[in-house]
């Protein structure tokens, strides 16, 4: 699938089959998040793969009511932020860092014929220490999103034409 396609037909997908997802597939989608541009090329996250189903239910729980997604998922990654690798200066372009690779996780999932709806969790306080317990994460590192993927129950690769002119403006407002 082109790129282009592959952002004119992604949609948020909640309900999945019980097919799985391979290892070839997971590490394709995790490649295409470390392959996003990063501040400095600090690359300023890591991930969790969560394939345990148990887990995936306690995650859900921990990240609140939206998140109910991940209990149907095949797996699910929790996308963190790691401080220890972010810039002294602005130690914040962790946050951008960790939305740029998630969203070409879900492309990328997009591509692969793989269902995927995006997680909140930062900067949801609450959420974040929840999620930061359950996974007992190391203090430098915050969980930003989290990623239900899987195949999708009612398949929907409709191109939807989301340009909204009134939007923009060149170069005045």
């Amino acid at each position: 699938m082109e790129t282009l396609k592959a952002m004119a037909t992604r949609k948020s997908v909640r309900e999945f089959t019980d097919e799985g997802i391979t290892f070839e597939d997971i590490k394709k989608i995790l490649t295409a998040g470390m392959s996003g541009p990063s501040c400095m090329n600090k690359r300023m996250w890591s991930f969790v793969v969560i394939r345990n189903k148990e887990l995936l239910g306690k995650l859900s729980v921990a990240n609140g009511l939206y998140a109910a997604p991940l209990r149907g998922a095949a797996l699910g990654i929790l996308v963190c932020g790691d401080l220890e690798r972010a810039l002294p200066d602005a130690p914040e372009y962790w946050v951008i860092d960790a939305s740029i690779a998630t969203q070409n996780m879900v492309l990328a999932a997009q591509d692969l014929g793989i269902g995927s709806v995006w997680l909140g969790c930062w900067p949801c306080e609450d959420r974040v220490q929840e999620v930061k317990e359950l996974m007992a994460l190391p203090e430098n590192i915050v969980p930003h999103s989290i990623l239900a993927l899987g195949y999708a129950q009612e398949p929907d690769n409709e191109e939807r034409d989301l340009y909204e002119s009134d939007r923009v403006h060149f170069d005045e407002w």
